[in-house]
């Protein structure tokens, strides 16, 4: 019998990062953003900010500000910031990214988030990175997670994402990498998600609802998140599975 305080699903407990970004990558970002001396860094679409606090981790003095939509992971950073005595130079403020007033800074994170930056019913990545150019001084740096079409999908493949998910829906990384030149940038390190990140970010993305609805098959949200989650991963494994792929590029503003 289940009763009414019987435990929700759990969400996106097992992920470090919100995307297929792998312990020794986010350390190579850490890195080349730190070298740059930042004082201040924004995160758009920042989650629960885990690059945005290793950031300020690595940078002391660096002050950061993480925007985002969902409440439950803005709480969630600002725990995290309070746990590494990060509080003091962290605000995550939930707002809206489109036109925000939150810039010009020294650096930007915008990992698989820059729908946010522009009409919410066209993702067109020319507008986010005009807007990334906007909000970051000359000089500065921006590092871009995006998605690009690792080959053109077929129809079969395109049925099987997303609903009316399309070939325009995605730039090739060349065409990503031109449209950041013609934004105001130049590309000072150009890296894609491998195999393995995919995988992992897949896994841990159903990981703790999957083990939730093992334990709890009867519960009254079971059917509605089983039916979730079974869409889901059949979007990967179905669809976008070896063509869909993730472009980490790290942008400098030019003057």
């Amino acid at each position: 019998m289940i009763t009414s305080d019987a435990p929700l699903p759990p969400r996106l407990g097992s992920l470090t990062f919100h995307g297929p970004l792998s312990e020794e990558r986010a350390e190579s970002l850490v890195r080349r953003i730190a070298d740059a001396g930042p004082a201040d860094v924004l995160d758009i679409g920042c989650g629960w900010g885990e690059l945005l606090l290793r950031v300020l981790d690595a940078v002391p003095g660096a002050k950061g500000i993480g925007i985002d939509i969902n409440a439950e992971d803005l709480a969630r950073g600002r725990a995290l910031a309070a746990e590494r005595g990060l509080a003091d130079r962290s605000v995550f403020v939930e707002e809206s990214a489109r036109g925000t007033e939150r810039g010009p800074v020294d650096a930007i994170l915008c990992l698989g988030s820059s729908q946010a930056l522009c009409d919410p019913e066209v993702h067109d990545p020319a507008e986010a990175l005009r807007e990334l150019r906007r909000l970051v001084r000359p000089g500065g740096l921006v590092v871009l997670g995006e998605g690009f079409w690792e080959r053109t999908p077929t129809e079969t493949e395109l049925a099987g994402m997303w609903p009316g998910a399309a070939t325009g829906d995605h730039l090739s990384l060349g065409g990503l990498v031109d449209l950041a030149i013609e934004a105001g940038f130049r590309p000072v390190w150009i890296e894609t998600a491998g195999r393995d990140e995919w995988e992992a970010f897949e896994s841990g993305y159903r990981y703790d609802t999957e083990l939730w609805l093992a334990a709890h098959p009867d519960h009254p949200l079971a059917a509605e998140t089983r039916e979730r989650v079974d869409r889901q991963r059949s979007s990967w494994l179905n669809g976008y599975r070896n063509v869909l792929g993730i472009a980490y590029l790290t942008l400098v503003a030019t003057a």
